[in-house]
């Protein structure tokens, strides 16, 4: 009797693996003529949508035909995230001033969206304590490397750089060159080492392609 039984489930398993068999070749078929025909049923709406709720946004490239101030920078490679002022004076003590409250685009530089040079400037500082951390805003730019990416920010649009120098300039002798054959960006910063007071390290970079910020 135990015999006759195992044959049973034997010949039950058996049907079993060939009506699987089956069935996959006939899907495979079915498959592959809807494929070949471009009749396969599209994704529901619901599914496309999934990674919109997780929130996995896909940028937009723009091509700003206005200039636009630029309002803050970010640097994640260096730990850079600063505001930047737009300010309408040359005079010393207003750029002073200025960099009280981060980053500043220097008045007679480019702006964003146009042919020329970006100015940027701000201060940098290596006291292990200072009071107001807008001394800080361009800490770690010298270590910067070819290839970095700089995202410089409107109110609706992020302008991306790749940085293609990192020097250490002497501020009585050295000329910042603002080249205005194309989009570029140039950040400068003093180097306060004792060593070294009237250094500044100039971190040059080109622009690469303007992305829309989601709202």
């Amino acid at each position: 009797m135990a015999s006759r039984n195992k044959g049973l489930i034997g010949n039950i398993g058996h049907v079993k693996g060939s009506f699987a068999l089956a069935f996959f070749c006939m899907f495979v078929l079915l498959f592959t003529f809807l494929s070949a025909t471009d009749t396969l049923p599209e994704v529901p709406n619901a599914y496309r949508d999934v990674p919109a709720l997780f929130g996995q946004q896909t940028q937009v490239a723009v091509d700003n035909a206005q200039p636009e101030e630029p309002v803050r920078i970010k640097i994640s490679a260096v730990g850079v995230d600063v505001s930047v002022s737009n300010p309408n004076s040359t005079d010393l003590a207003v750029l002073d001033k200025v960099l009280l409250n981060g980053a500043a685009r220097y008045p007679d530089s480019a702006r964003l969206g146009e042919d020329g040079t970006v100015l940027l400037f701000g201060h940098s500082s290596s006291l292990p304590i200072v009071h107001n951390q807008n001394y800080k805003s361009f800490n770690g730019i010298q270590n910067l490397h070819n290839g970095s990416v700089i995202s410089v920010f409107s109110g609706t649009t992020e302008y991306r750089y790749s940085v293609t120098g990192v020097r250490l300039a002497n501020a009585n002798e050295d000329v910042v060159e603002l080249p205005t054959n194309g989009k570029f960006l140039t950040l400068v910063t003093c180097n306060n080492s004792i060593a070294n007071k009237v250094g500044r390290y100039v971190v040059t970079a080109e622009f690469v392609e303007a992305y829309q910020i989601s709202q």
